[in-house]
C-alpha cells in the first residue's frame, strides 16, 4: 500500500512502541499548547495508541490536524481477506455494518482515484463528544483490504479532519509495496 502525503496529516515512527509513544506524545503536546505538558491524559492516549498500532501491525499511525478542529488520530493498515472483493461486496459490507453495528451514523460507499471501492462508516458518540470514521478500501485484484480508522476524542471540527483522512484514502495505491509518506 502506497500513501501520498497530505498536508495536515503527520505520521509518527512505528520503529518501536517507545519511539511511537514519544513522537506521538510530543506531537499532541505541541498541538494542544503550553498547558498540555502537564496533561497526563495525553501521555496515556499516546501510549494506548502506540500499543494498539503495534499490536495490529499498522502501516501508519498519524495525527490529523486542522486549524478549526481538535486533533484526531489516524491508524491504517492492510489485512488479508478470503477472496478479492468487488464493488458489490462493498455494498453488501456497508448494508451489513449499517444494520448490525450500534452507534453508526452513516454508511456510504465511494471509489478512490485509482478505482478501488471504499466502504465508509461514521460513528458519532452518543454519550459525549467524539467521532470515529472507518474507511475500508477493497482490492479487487488481491485478497486484501486496507483499513483506515480516524478518531477524534473531542469531535470539534470533525468534518475538517475527516476531509483530510478522505484525501489520504482517495490517493491510496494498493498495487505498490507498503510505503508511508
Amino acid at each position: 500500500m502506497k500513501l501520498t502525503a497530505v498536508p495536515g496529516i503527520t505520521p509518527v515512527s512505528l520503529a518501536s512502541v517507545e519511539r511511537t509513544t514519544a513522537e506521538l506524545h510530543t506531537l499532541l503536546v505541541r498541538l494542544r499548547g503550553p498547558d498540555a505538558e502537564r496533561d497526563f491524559g495525553l501521555e496515556t492516549a499516546a501510549i494506548q495508541a502506540a500499543e494498539r498500532a503495534h499490536e495490529h501491525r499498522a502501516g501508519l499511525l498519524a495525527v490529523a490536524e486542522h486549524r478549526d478542529a481538535d486533533p484526531a488520530l489516524l491508524l491504517a493498515g492492510s489485512a488479508p481477506v478470503a477472496r478479492p472483493l468487488s464493488v458489490e461486496a462493498a455494498a453488501e459490507l456497508s448494508w451489513f455494518a449499517a444494520d448490525t453495528t450500534p452507534g453508526i451514523r452513516e454508511v456510504s460507499t465511494a471509489t478512490t482515484a485509482r478505482g478501488y471501492p471504499v466502504v465508509i462508516v461514521e460513528r458519532i458518540a452518543v454519550d459525549g463528544p467524539g467521532a470515529q470514521l472507518q474507511a475500508v478500501v477493497l482490492d479487487p485484484e488481491r485478497p486484501r483490504v486496507a483499513v483506515f480508522t480516524l478518531h477524534s476524542p473531542g469531535g470539534r471540527g470533525w468534518l475538517d479532519v475527516a476531509a483530510l483522512a478522505g484525501a489520504l484514502v482517495a490517493g491510496v495505491d494498493l498495487s505498490e509495496p507498503a510505503r508511508v509518506p
